[in-house]
Order: C-alpha cells, then structure tokens, then sequence
C-alpha cells in the first residue's frame, strides 16, 4: 500500500512540473495582440527629408524576410522617393522613437511625414509599389492592388 501512495504521490508531482512547463512554454509563445506602427515620422530623422516621399524599412540584421523586403523597397529611390532602411542595430534609437516592435516594418510617409501606407512583415513588390503608385497618383492603381492605408491594414 505504501508503495501504492508513493507512486500516486509521484505522478502527481510528474504530473503538476509538467503543466507548469507546458503554461509557461504557451504564455513565453502568445505573440504580441498587436503591433505598433507609426501615424507620423519626422523626415529629419531619415535621408533625403527634402523628398516628397519616404519609403522606410524597419528591419533586423537577423532576419531573412527583412532582406528580402529591403531588397524590393530599394528600387524605389529616385528624385521623388527616398528609401532607407532603419536596422536595429545601427538605428536602434529609431526603432525606439518610433516604437517598432515588430520587422519588418515598412511604411510609406509624405513630406510632411504622415504616414500614408504601411505594411507590418513581408510585403511583396507589387504591393509596395503599387501603393506608392496610389499615393503618387491616386486612382492610377485598380482595387486590390494598393497595399494597406494610413491604419496599417
């Protein structure tokens, strides 16, 4: 009988050191709700603030899927549109005053600095381009095509 209790003793703890880590693994996994994304940027924290457009890219040097969006958002710089990409850990006050919490993050700000699109994780070429498109020349881009608006969706 002694062993029987032992034995149920046994499994009880087995049982409760196992839910703990079970919880603990969830809770540490659940992402963020939600993500933050910028409405407005000072122009004079990024290249070029005399353009009438901002392309930034919010990335990490860590991260495979910010490369791949730096690499489409950069054939976007000309005369009208500057595009830097803000990395972590050469920029990390940027991300900071910005309150990025989440690469990538692209977003799309007129001259003034309000920003006009925006596009949380990989965005592909079409989107971003024709979203800036849109936003250069409204109604040149049909339905579908323009990425997200100023809200972030």
């Amino acid at each position: 009988m002694e062993r029987v209790i032992i034995g149920v003793a046994l499994a009880a703890i087995a049982g409760a050191v196992a839910a703990w880590f079970a919880r603990r693994d969830r809770v540490a996994a659940d992402p963020p709700a939600e993500y933050h994304v910028p409405t407005a940027v000072d122009r004079h924290d990024f290249v070029e603030a005399g353009r009438p457009w901002l392309v930034a890219v919010f990335t990490s040097a860590t991260c495979s899927s910010c490369q791949d969006t730096w690499e489409r958002a950069r054939h976007l710089d000309s005369d009208a549109v500057a595009v830097q990409e803000i990395e972590v850990g050469a920029d990390a006050d940027l991300h900071h005053r910005y309150t990025i919490d989440a690469v990538p993050t692209t977003v799309i700000a007129d001259a003034e600095g309000v920003v006009q699109g925006s596009f949380l994780g990989p965005v592909s070429a079409t989107h971003l381009w024709a979203r800036l498109a849109e936003l250069r020349e409204p109604g040149s881009v049909p339905d579908g095509c323009g990425g997200s608006g100023p809200d972030g969706h």
